[in-house]
């Protein structure tokens, strides 16, 4: 297994963790997830790899968040409207033969290099 990060450039947590990959001399599978966003069946095998819920992965700060409504909204909720609406996906992901993680802050992604 190679590793795949979900990317987006516009952020400087996602930049960061790209950079210490690229320092560490792997060249990943950047996956630009606001143009390509996964499907529900892909978010839940990343909250499986990572352990995380899907609370912990949503983006409570987006207006997109509040305009749906989601506070307090249940896991299948929250992955449809993340599906639905990529920009409501925390980034970086990071996933590697050593795990998957949500790299915040970018340094994380040392853990599984």
């Amino acid at each position: 297994m190679g590793v795949t990060i979900w990317h987006n450039p516009a952020c400087s947590n996602s930049r960061g963790a790209l950079k210490l990959i690229r320092d560490a001399g792997i060249e990943p599978e950047v996956i630009e997830y606001l143009q390509a966003p996964p499907d529900v069946a892909t978010l839940r095998q990343l909250l499986a790899e990572s352990g995380l819920a899907a609370a912990d992965l949503v983006r409570s700060k987006e207006p997109e968040f509040a305009g749906l409504a989601l506070a307090g909204a249940d896991e299948a909720t929250l992955l449809a409207a993340m599906a639905a609406h990529p920009r409501l996906i925390n980034r970086p992901v990071v996933r590697t033969a050593k795990g998957t993680r949500l790299c915040r802050p970018p340094e994380t992604v040392l853990e599984i290099l």
